[in-house]
């Protein structure tokens, strides 16, 4: 199965998104976020692709958020969650980092995860109990593990609280902060040790499902801001807390719910 979701995602990707890079004209949804034709061909086509491979309900991001929940209710046994274009800010804009995400869930959790980035031909995907890879590679590519002073950070500081993105800015207990604008690449960018460290404030269902398993299926960690447990975080909108390496982990978890 894993084969054929990651044949379809490429193929999809070139078909509907690559066409259309620096081609496409943007919209705005209700709640400000863009949205482009690119998009919605991407969601459509994905969509009956990947019902194809395991016929079930899907969750997408350009839906509206009653069919996001019809879609959820009646996917318990078996469903597909995906985010067409994951950084669509950065794909109206020009900039080469956007992803395809799709992740096969069962009962509430990833068991399959892949993202594509088609600019890069970056392939990241996963299995349950399978562990990680990056085009046949396995993850992490790198395991160097810094000090949490001299860590690489990716955090998103405009989804934090106030005195949570002020502690981050003031005291900065990283070495290096980044955000470039995709959650599933920053979730795969944690995985293979481009990042040691990640903080976000909220992220959606179609954020997360794919990247999570991931880094996990690469032995990574993550939490949220009142669970140890990831996913007894809320279901909609999940706050990350996440590292590679366990100990860093530690420290970085204690640090961002100190500072909240």
């Amino acid at each position: 199965m894993l084969d054929a979701v990651i044949a379809a995602v490429r193929a999809v990707a070139q078909q509907e998104i690559i066409p259309r890079y620096l081609r496409v004209t943007r919209q705005r949804k209700t709640d400000g976020s863009l949205i482009t034709e690119a998009d919605l061909a991407t969601q459509e086509a994905l969509s009956r692709e990947l019902r194809k491979i395991c016929p079930g309900a899907v969750v997408g991001e350009e839906m509206t958020e009653q069919d996001q929940i019809d879609q959820w209710l009646a996917g318990d046994a078996g469903l597909w969650c995906m985010d067409p274009i994951d950084g669509t800010s950065n794909f109206v804009n020009g900039l080469p980092y956007f992803a395809v995400s799709v992740a096969l869930m069962r009962q509430g959790r990833s068991i399959l995860g892949v993202v594509y980035n088609p600019v890069a031909d970056e392939m990241f995907y996963a299995e349950q109990g399978s562990g990680a890879y990056l085009n046949g590679e396995k993850l992490p590519i790198k395991e160097h593990v810094p000090l949490l002073r001299s860590a690489m950070a990716n955090v998103d500081l405009k989804r934090l609280s106030a005195k949570l993105a002020a502690g981050v800015c003031t005291e900065r207990p990283f070495s290096s902060q980044r955000n470039y604008g995709s959650c599933a690449l920053e979730w795969c960018y944690t995985a293979a040790g481009r990042f040691d460290l990640s903080l976000h404030g909220g992220q959606k269902l179609w954020d997360y499902a794919a990247g999570c398993l991931i880094l996990e299926e690469a032995g990574g960690h993550m939490c949220g801001f009142e669970q140890d447990d990831f996913w007894a975080e809320p279901l909609w909108q999940r706050p990350v807390i996440a590292a590679l390496d366990q100990g860093l982990f530690l420290q970085w978890r204690d640090w961002v719910r100190a500072h909240r």
